[in-house]
């Protein structure tokens, strides 16, 4: 068993390692770098992180071809689509995420845009208690304030109801922590990074309970917050760093 601060500069270095522009070249954040415009690397970010699950290479092609459906410029599409643009997402699927739930993806973040001020608006609102979660929670009620099909509302995930939220625990990591390696964005400065939490999937999951960063043995709410806890002890003002050390260890080290 490491000790705390045998554990935390094992972590600390291990952010180093991950935390650089390689990282980009197998990650889905890729996608969004592709942009210049605040709201283009948004909502591309936005819309990569709800099909981040699987197979990493089959989020990136489809995240791709999401985007070339958007002609590239997805903020532009959103604001001035007609309802016939939407034709053209008849055949998207990725895994359950389909044409279906695209579309009112896409009519959903148009109401986002032009009644709420945008994606960043509504986080700022309504994060409170030094956490995202409340904010991700009411997110999805904004999300779907608008009439919407009953099968998409399982794309967003709701904190308040149990869920450790990893996609959009990793999209306001993208969009809040610095830029400083040229990974996350920095792009939403009213946020701070202090109120993140590390996306809790699968592999960060495991690699926590192994080094004893996390008991629970589901990857819940109740987890996330056990393991904001303890990544806090080590960096209070920037805890969803420690996703790049726990994430690497898991998939490219087998740890």
């Amino acid at each position: 068993m490491m000790k705390k601060a045998d554990l935390k500069i094992f972590l600390d270095e291990k952010v180093i390692e991950y935390n650089r522009p390689t990282f980009l070249d197998a990650d889905p954040i890729q996608i969004p770098h592709s942009y210049t415009l605040k709201e283009d690397i948004e909502i591309s970010a936005f819309l990569t992180a709800t099909i981040a699950w699987g197979n990493r290479k089959s989020i990136i092609t489809n995240a791709k071809k999401m985007m070339e459906l958007l002609d590239n410029s997805p903020y532009d599409f959103i604001l001035n689509h007609k309802k016939a643009d939407l034709a053209r997402f008849d055949n998207f699927v990725h895994r359950t995420f389909n044409s279906e739930d695209l579309k009112f993806f896409i009519i959903s973040l148009k109401n986002i845009y032009l009644k709420h001020g945008g994606l960043e608006a509504i986080f700022k609102k309504n994060s409170i208690n030094n956490s995202m979660q409340p904010a991700i929670s009411e997110f999805k009620n904004v999300f779907f304030e608008i009439p919407h099909p009953k099968r998409t509302t399982k794309h967003i995930s709701d904190p308040m109801r149990g869920s450790a939220a990893k996609r959009i625990n990793m999209f306001l990591r993208w969009m809040v922590r610095d830029a400083f390696t040229g990974v996350d964005f920095g792009i939403w400065q009213s946020i701070p990074t202090a109120y993140l939490s590390c996306p809790l999937d699968v592999h960060s999951g495991n690699v926590a309970r192994k080094l004893n960063l996390l008991k629970r043995k589901q990857n819940d709410a109740k987890a996330l917050a056990e393991l904001d806890k303890n990544l806090r002890k080590m960096d209070a003002n920037d805890p969803a760093k420690y996703d790049f050390a726990l994430f690497g260890l898991g998939v490219f080290e087998k740890f």
